[in-house]
């Protein structure tokens, strides 16, 4: 069997089977190379389903092979307009170039980067895949003689083969990306685990956050469809920022509520855990408050939200129809947040929060007093945040 043969056989046996992108690249790179292609530098780019990044890829040398990420932003640069992966993308063919005699005027700039490190020659081409999109894979030499049509035959040979150990790590990353944007670190686990049956569910301890936008039914009959929905980002950026970072989940917004949760998965986390979720808040109201000065800027209203938090608990899990399925939390824990969430209108205070939540965080809530919350029997003791100032780790 020649080479490119039994290169072709480990990318769609050994290689399919794998999830490490580095080592397929690698071993991709090494069986062109027994094969007499003579590479200098790959770079085997994938497209992603991804709100930040629109790319990765596995960047293969003789030295070494590393992995990068492309944000959306960067297409939009010198970096990605005029170089090899736009011509590829937009032609829908390869491109052989010649990285001798270039002219720094015309020429993208990663060519001459290219040249200057002793590169000769040029290829780059495509990667289809089974849902129709195209993945774009660049190859380098510094053979005197550059790629020759029987090297470029060799690469195009084994492309089909190398999509098919590529492709599912990629598959697999865009979907398991998608479940993190629209459900949440933690549903998303569970979802791509497997907790897929209508009415599964976990019972489990957690501090459960519910924000609110004051002023939002107003607001929507004043403003623009534009400035709604700036806002309304705007918002959500503040406070889903500030609970991500502090290791909570976002579960759904609910028009302009969002539903947090700081899942406990052990008794002695539960004070760390109502901590975290002390801190998300307080950081929310800094992130609004440094939003409201570039709208005030802008001669816009001032956003003003109101946050509930209360600890218990909470019921993890699908509920829906066969054909439609929503991941959520639900349980009395969940009920007192949203409601006590409500009281801040009344209250005039931004943040409430239950005693057993307060408690934790000694210092900095004062007490508002027993309190009428709606669904419970008899009126409880709620806390307001009074040291809006963050507390420490």
């Amino acid at each position: 069997m020649e080479a490119i043969d039994e290169l072709s056989h480990w990318l769609i046996t050994e290689g399919r089977l794998s999830d490490d992108p580095d080592k397929i690249v690698s071993h991709f790179c090494d069986g062109l190379i027994a094969a007499g292609v003579p590479l200098w530098r790959v770079n085997i780019g994938q497209r992603y389903a991804n709100p930040l990044l629109i790319a990765w890829g596995v960047v293969w040398t003789p030295e070494a092979t590393e992995s990068y990420d492309v944000t959306h932003a960067r297409m939009l640069t010198d970096g990605y307009i005029g170089s090899s992966f736009e011509y590829i993308n937009d032609n829908r063919k390869p491109l052989h170039k010649s990285l001798r005699n270039l002219d720094p005027a015309t020429d993208h700039s990663s060519y001459i980067e290219y040249a200057e490190q002793g590169g000769t020659d040029y290829y780059a081409t495509l990667l289809f895949y089974g849902d129709g999109s195209m993945h774009g894979c660049t190859f380098a030499t510094q053979a005197e003689d550059g790629f020759t049509p029987e090297h470029l035959t060799q690469i195009e040979r084994v492309l089909p083969a190398l999509s098919c150990a590529m492709e599912p790590i990629t598959m697999r990353r865009s979907t398991q990306s998608l479940l993190r944007t629209y459900l949440g670190r933690g549903p998303s686990e569970a979802v791509w685990n497997g907790t897929i049956i209508r009415g599964e569910r976990t019972t489990l301890e957690a501090v459960v956050m519910f924000t609110d936008l004051r002023g939002f039914t107003a607001l929507s009959d004043s403003a623009t469809e534009a400035d709604l929905f700036d806002a309304l980002n705007g918002y959500f950026d503040a406070v889903v920022q500030s609970v991500e970072e502090l290791k909570g989940d976002v579960l759904k917004f609910m028009g302009d509520g969002i539903l947090s949760v700081f899942t406990i998965s052990k008794p002695e986390e539960r004070d760390f855990q109502c901590q975290q979720a002390v801190r998300a808040a307080q950081r929310a109201l800094a992130g609004l408050a440094e939003l409201n000065k570039t709208r005030e800027t802008m001669h816009k209203p001032a956003l003003e939200i109101g946050i509930g938090l209360n600890s218990g608990q909470v019921s993890y899990g699908n509920i829906g129809s066969p054909a439609r399925l929503d991941f959520t939390v639900l349980g009395g824990a969940v009920n007192v947040a949203s409601r006590i969430e409500g009281l801040t209108k009344t209250t005039g205070h931004p943040v409430l929060a239950t005693k057993a939540v307060a408690q934790t965080c000694p210092g900095i809530f004062a007490t508002c007093g027993l309190q009428d919350v709606r669904g419970l029997k008899d009126p409880i003791e709620l806390f307001y945040l009074s040291d809006f100032a963050e507390t420490s780790e």
